[in-house]
């Protein structure tokens, strides 16, 4: 059985503590490969490589540090399909949607960031006569990066590109949940010449590895995305040793749609930005919020097309809706649907395992995509992230009142609105406390943006020039001119 070895200075290793973790495939509740299971003598190693590499990298000129990168992105884009399969077993996604979109967008941020660099400008400001003040960035030492398991590849490089871009080197550690991408990302490094301790990875479980690399006096800079509690729990220790961090937390999104947008438009969208990779994106509409007026055609419209959704092994061309990632969020999902029952919520479709699966996958980890209605505004269904196929949908009768219903929630990441009205867009999009909000359209990607979330969706923004900004600090220099 294949072992995943963490990556530090340049090198395959085991883990100190000789351990390793079961990883399952989730499709068929199986073993198939096994994880470091690594602890806080990892992740001094890796912060000693992190250390050694970090003068040379730092110091070396920017167009060779984008070259590097830019051949990153190369590999990547070459060993696409070899990537998405091993994202597809680990994470339980339909391949085609890795190989569409979350393996080609992780090549594409580790190009955006190789090129941003070359662009990235200074503030200089005049003083009259008297002086000249001009600011420099220079990268902040060793970044700490912790990664999730919904999209593990893509929001990996998402935070790595920008580190690595600016100067910094990193110490990693992608979910244990879906380890393998980051095993197979570093192979590339190697590929590449990426110079041995720039990008270190330490496999194994957040409670050990991770929160090592979060106290670790020696890693000023944290990134992390995750869940809201251990985001919270990241701050607690971050804080008081003055780390500078970056929290991309949960999300509980609302999905408003005014009367006179497009049917075909809106339905098309609505499924996909609920139910894509089974509802574990923190960007999916889990809240949908329709006007009154077109709420019943709506409902009728929405729970045809979830049930026209094809539930099946995720490595076959058919299948639209694939496995949760691990036994624990099929637990959770289920807990949260026999709530919403026991909150008074009528289950329209779904809510409960498939009836009917491949026999490859009769022990996974699949549910059925799921629709609530008559669940009210504040029940814990409709304020707390389930991060898993399931939605309810609420009616609303004035823009004050969807607003309202809209901001309901602890979280405040992302929002989408859909109406012909461009005067109404623009005011109820100024209304929504939340980071993002698309109009007429969901999940449309810029990397030039900076992406964040507001209240209990976490703190600081990742994204163009705010993550290379994040990964860097500024320096004034204030130069005296004549007497």
């Amino acid at each position: 059985m294949k072992q995943l070895q963490n990556y530090i200075d340049g090198k395959f290793v085991d883990p100190a503590s000789g351990s390793y973790l079961d990883n399952i495939e989730p499709a068929t509740g199986q073993v198939y490969s096994q994880v470091a299971d690594s602890d806080e003598r990892d992740v001094e190693a890796a912060v000693q490589a992190a250390e050694q590499a970090f003068p040379a990298w730092s110091t070396m000129p920017t167009a060779e540090r984008s070259s590097l990168l830019l051949a990153l992105g190369d590999k990547i884009e070459a060993n696409l399909e070899r990537l998405a399969r091993a994202e597809s077993v680990d994470n339980g996604k339909p391949l085609k949607l890795a190989i569409s979109l979350d393996i080609p967008r992780a090549a594409t941020n580790f190009r955006f960031f190789a090129t941003a660099i070359l662009h990235f400008r200074s503030e200089l400001h005049t003083m009259d006569l008297d002086a000249l003040n001009y600011t420099l960035r220079r990268p902040r030492g060793v970044a700490g990066i912790i990664s999730p398991w919904n999209l593990p590849l893509y929001l990996l490089s998402w935070k790595v590109a920008p580190a690595l871009a600016t100067g910094c080197t990193v110490v990693a550690k992608p979910s244990e949940v879906t380890p393998m991408t980051a095993f197979l990302l570093s192979e590339l490094c190697a590929e590449v010449g990426l110079p041995p301790g720039v990008l270190n990875v330490v496999h194994g479980l957040g409670p050990k590895a991770g929160a090592a690399i979060v106290r670790h006096p020696r890693i000023p800079t944290i990134s992390f995305t995750g869940g809201t509690v251990t985001g919270a729990e990241i701050a607690r220790t971050a804080a008081p040793m003055f780390k500078k961090v970056g929290l991309e937390l949960g999300g509980k999104n609302p999905n408003i749609i005014f009367a006179d947008a497009d049917p075909d438009q809106v339905i098309r969208e609505s499924v996909r930005s609920s139910f894509a990779n089974q509802g574990q994106v923190c960007l999916c509409g889990s809240r949908i919020l329709v006007e009154e007026s077109a709420y019943a055609t709506f409902v009728d419209r929405f729970i045809e097309a979830t049930r026209a959704l094809n539930i099946g092994d995720p490595l076959e061309e058919p299948t639209d809706q694939g496995a949760l990632v691990s036994k624990a969020q099929l637990d959770k999902v289920q807990y949260y649907v026999q709530l919403a029952r026991e909150e008074g919520g009528n289950i329209r479709c779904g809510g409960s395992i498939p009836d009917s699966l491949p026999e490859r996958c009769q022990n996974g980890y699949f549910f059925q995509p799921t629709v609530i209605t008559d669940l009210s505004i504040d029940c814990r269904v409709n304020r707390e992230e389930i991060f898993g196929p399931v939605v309810t949908i609420t009616p609303f009768k004035t823009e004050d009142e969807v607003v309202e219903y809209a901001n309901a929630t602890d979280y405040g990441l992302a929002a989408s609105l859909w109406t012909r009205d461009l005067s109404r867009a623009h005011r109820v999009a100024e209304r929504i406390e939340s980071g993002t909000v698309w109009i007429n359209c969901w999940m449309i990607r810029d990397l030039r943006v900076p992406f964040g979330g507001t209240k209990s969706s976490g703190v600081g923004r990742e994204g163009g020039e705010e993550a290379l900004r994040f990964y860097t600090e500024p320096k004034n220099v204030c130069i005296k001119i004549g007497e």
